[in-house]
């Protein structure tokens, strides 16, 4: 009705010379009250012509229609003058609640359950101000339950009772769609078996957009490859095919460290240093392998390797296959072997079970040395892995990081057999001040719980991935912890600089001793063409030691990626 009269209201003014000045709408309610709410509402006071004068009351109506003023009537609207026009408008009873009456046989119970009432069987009671929101929530529960074309309206709103009463109708009835096939594009070879543990991602899942580029982002998480673009769904009449689109990565990676210090003996500078090789996804099943060897001023070497292979038989089991060969000069060598099985929770955790086995041999040509011998034992392990990574972050991916390992079983020499419980633990977290500021944290701790000792079973630690200022691996304990500090700063996308503060605590119930250890140090990293570079020098100390600069470290590394 009352476009009408606003139609007539134009028609009567066509003719003014007001045409062209600015045009002032006042509205009011028949009480201050009404008039006080239309002016909270709001509304455009200022025209440039009638026809906005129309709309802005529309746009009102629709407003006070939203909020339960559904029996609003324009009773006048009358030219005061050439460029006032006043419109009075009765907002009669404001209703609260609107109750929908809807089908089981159209639409699942599960979606609607958050606003179900017990007013009456299968209705709902949903607070005016919260209509629009509401519907557009429930039509997004639809789309996660397989339905993305259906959407919900309202019909036969009528007021009953001084109730507002609806229908709930769906724009269309289909069955709930499911993903039917999943195609890799770019990278044909992408392991299959990364999708459906790794992404969660599996053929007759119900159809969710919003879940499906949330589970195909983690494939950006993989070191070996990465999402070129969103994915893209064809709806056909009987199926749902999910286009995922990947390149594969270099992730290979060869890691090696050249380590500079000074014999306190013979005042010669000595080197030490590592070769520590990646090799991931070559075969196109994620599988890695490392090898590692590594040779310490104290004549220590090292060899390990590592086989990660993940949901072998197409299952949700990965295996994790490890062999350490560690030999002190003459004194004595080490073996150990361990055999992992784990489950991938999800991408950021993992847990394992297995066994490992140690065997050492004394090489000492006499015994007098009476802690080393020949030793055996069997450990069985369990371990909890979590990380979190930055994406973003190219020098600093890894925001943080988790390894708890424990493992407990019989040690046995000269006919001697103790029962042994072992841990090890990393953590580390990097906090991201800004883009150019962040500061690293590391702990990492072992301690090996026995009744007896022998120095050929000591948890062996210092050097550039311990506390660092120390030659590599030239600490030993049953119990130590190191605390590693560094603030860093990025000059530029290709360079950072950082300091190093570490501190450490060890004992060694052999020798007695308990002590502390500081280090401090500066290091610089570099993108280079070959890899990024990285050299620290680092200067540390016991607890009654001075600091000298004859006990200096520097350490240098380049990882390079192919």
């Amino acid at each position: 009705m009352y476009r009408n009269i606003l139609v007539l209201i134009i028609l009567t003014l066509t003719t003014s010379n007001v045409l062209c000045q600015n045009l002032i709408l006042n509205i009011y309610g028949k009480t201050n009250q009404e008039t006080q709410i239309i002016d909270t509402i709001g509304y455009q006071n200022t025209h440039t012509n009638f026809k906005s004068i129309l709309n802005s009351i529309d746009t009102l109506g629709i407003k006070l229609g939203k909020l339960g003023y559904l029996e609003h009537e324009i009773k006048s609207s009358k030219k005061l003058n050439d460029s006032t026009v006043e419109t009075l408008i009765n907002l009669n009873k404001k209703f609260n609640y609107i109750y929908i009456r809807y089908n089981l046989e159209t639409i699942n119970e599960d979606i609607l359950n958050p606003y179900t009432t017990n007013t009456g069987k299968h209705l709902l009671k949903i607070e005016f101000n919260d209509l629009e929101y509401t519907l557009q929530s429930l039509n997004a529960k639809l789309a996660e339950h397989g339905l993305p074309f259906t959407t919900l309206k309202l019909e036969d709103i009528k007021i009953e009772n001084d109730s507002v009463i609806a229908k709930l109708k769906t724009s269309q009835e289909e069955k709930a769609r499911h993903l039917d096939i999943i195609v890799i594009k770019g990278y044909e070879k992408f392991p299959k078996k990364f999708i459906k543990y790794y992404s969660k991602l599996k053929k007759d899942n119900l159809f969710n957009m919003t879940n499906i580029l949330k589970q195909t982002n983690q494939i950006n998480k993989l070191t070996f490859a990465n999402l070129i673009r969103d994915p893209e769904v064809l709806f056909t009449k009987d199926s749902t095919t999910l286009y995922i689109y990947v390149e594969k990565q270099k992730s290979n990676n060869f890691d090696g460290y050249i380590g500079f210090a000074t014999n306190e003996d013979t005042n010669k500078l000595e080197f030490s240093g590592y070769v520590d090789m990646l090799f991931r996804n070559n075969l196109n099943y994620g599988e890695t392998l490392k090898l590692l060897y590594r040779s310490d001023e104290s004549e220590q070497k090292t060899f390990n390797v590592n086989i990660d292979v993940p949901y072998i038989f197409n299952t949700p089991i990965g295996t994790d296959l490890e062999l350490n060969i560690f030999k002190k000069d003459s004194t004595f060598s080490t073996v150990d072997q361990s055999l992992k099985l784990y489950y991938q929770i999800n991408p950021a955790h993992k847990i394992f079970a297995g066994l490992s086995s140690t065997q050492s041999s004394n090489l000492l040509e006499t015994t007098t040395n009476s802690t080393i011998n020949d030793y055996k034992s069997t450990f069985y392990q369990f371990e909890y892995n979590f990380i979190n990574t930055a994406i973003e972050n190219t020098f600093f991916p890894t925001k943080s990081y988790a390894n708890i390992e424990t493992g407990f079983g019989p040690r046995t020499y000269e006919n001697t057999k103790e029962n042994q419980i072992l841990i090890n633990t990393e953590l580390y977290h990097t906090f991201y001040l800004n883009y150019n500021n962040s500061i690293f944290s590391r702990l990492t701790a072992g301690v090996l719980h026995s009744d007896s000792f022998l120095e050929n079973e000591l948890l062996y630690f210092g050097g550039i991935n311990s506390i660092r200022g120390f030659e590599e691996n030239s600490l030993t304990a049953n119990l130590y912890s190191v605390l590693n500090l560094e603030y860093r700063y990025q000059l530029n996308s290709t360079m950072y600089i950082n300091t190093i503060t570490d501190f450490s605590y060890f004992e060694n119930k052999i020798s007695l001793l308990k002590e502390k250890l500081i280090s401090f140090g500066v290091g610089f990293a570099l993108f280079t063409n070959a890899g990024l570079l990285k050299l620290i020098y680092a200067n540390g100390k016991t607890e009654k030691q001075p600091f000298s600069i004859d006990n200096a470290k520097i350490h240098l590394s380049l990882t390079t990626s192919f």
